[in-house]
């Protein structure tokens, strides 16, 4: 199976071209960005579908990220894995930031419970926590720092993502040390497309994953809805 991976959630714009028979990424481009995902990810696709040697015709589906993360980045990869899909005719599937975080952990078999992070920014963190083999433990969730932290009753963690090292500098002292922390800008764009491949594309649609509204809320009076006075 072929698979192009893009991500564009969090503080890079990636994208990557997995052959799953052989087990080789054909090719694969990432750059570290905050900002500029619109003007970089479709020349940066380009790229990797020419280094790949295929065309558009030759994958068997795309997997893009869905989030959490940057509400604007989420929608960039969005629109255009969507697009190249339905241009291509090829299924497209959606995966979870954090999921994609704790997959190549799950993938070596350890026995400590993975903690995935994301800085949600105001003291607050998206976070899951799955078991070692994958199964879930706490459901992706926003929540305060100070409840992520309380994940640390289920003893010693390998924490992952880019917020890490937040979770890692207020872990509590009465608790087990985490085994690992592994603070990464991003999800590893190979293990996107591993995922992708893996998933059903039915239970797996390429939707935003928010988990929280945008900050930015239309003004009140555009809210407002008149209703009929009953006479």
């Amino acid at each position: 199976m072929m698979i192009l991976a893009i991500d564009t959630a969090l503080d890079a714009c990636s994208a990557a071209v997995l052959d799953t028979t052989s087990g080789n990424t054909i090719a694969i481009e990432s750059q570290a960005m905050q900002r500029g995902h619109a003007e970089a990810l479709m020349p940066l696709i380009a790229r990797v579908m020419k280094e790949s040697g295929i065309g558009f015709a030759g994958l068997d589906r795309i997997a893009v990220i869905t989030g959490p993360g940057s509400f604007t980045g989420l929608r960039v990869g969005l629109s255009a894995a969507r697009g190249l899909a339905l241009a291509a005719e090829k299924p497209v599937v959606g995966l979870s930031t954090l999921a994609a975080y704790a997959a190549p952990v799950v993938a070596e078999n350890g026995a400590a419970a993975i903690l995935s992070a994301i800085d949600a920014r105001h003291d607050h963190v998206y976070f899951q926590l799955v078991g070692g083999d994958g199964s879930p433990i706490i459901k992706p969730k926003v929540a305060p720092i100070a409840e992520a932290l309380e994940a640390s009753q289920h003893g010693a963690l390998h924490l992952v993502g880019n917020a890490a090292n937040i979770l890692a500098e207020r872990w509590p002292a009465d608790a087990a040390p985490p085994v690992k922390v592994d603070r990464q800008p991003a999800p590893d764009i190979t293990w996107v497309a591993w995922i992708g491949a893996a998933v059903d594309p039915e239970t797996a649609p390429p939707r935003p994953f928010y988990l929280r509204a945008p900050d930015a809320k239309p003004p009140k009076d555009r809210l407002e809805i008149s209703t009929p006075r009953s006479t």
